[in-house]
């Protein structure tokens, strides 16, 4: 029986994660695809009111849906859907996206939290070299009081 140590295939973590990648850019594909957002002005979560507002539906009625379905199948089926639901739908934007720019700049910092923390610490970096040499300018020798 031989021994492989040193194996070059995939790790049971790796494959786990790349599997949720795939999930995960799926799950942003469907959402932001079809402008589904969560409310910032719903009850619990924004979920039935973005899901009316997004389907031209009548937030009550919507909610009326949901309270039977949650009473006559239980808490397990509706309720775990929708705190999934909540957790995977983004919420809508502060201001009213008006066109494809504004839609396409929207998801750049909600689709890739690494790309927007990376863009920051760049505009913080880039401040942080004109203030030092703003000190540097100031305190040289050639300014003398």
């Amino acid at each position: 029986m031989r021994y492989h140590y040193k194996r070059k295939g995939r790790t049971g973590f790796d494959r786990c994660r790349s599997r949720y990648g795939r999930f995960r850019n799926q799950v942003d594909v469907i959402t932001s695809s079809s402008g589904v957002y969560r409310s910032r002005r719903g009850i619990f979560m924004g979920v039935c009111r973005g899901l009316a507002e997004h389907f031209n539906f009548s937030v009550f009625w919507l909610r009326t849906i949901v309270f039977f379905l949650f009473l006559f199948t239980g808490f397990w089926p509706v309720g775990v859907l929708y705190i999934v639901a909540g957790l995977i739908l983004k919420m809508e934007p502060v201001i009213p996206l008006e066109n494809e720019k504004d839609q396409e700049f929207y998801q750049s910092y909600t689709n890739s939290r690494e790309s927007a923390i990376q863009r920051v610490k760049r505009k913080f970096d880039n401040i942080d070299r004109r203030i030092q040499r703003m000190e540097h300018t100031v305190t040289s020798r050639e300014f003398e009081l």
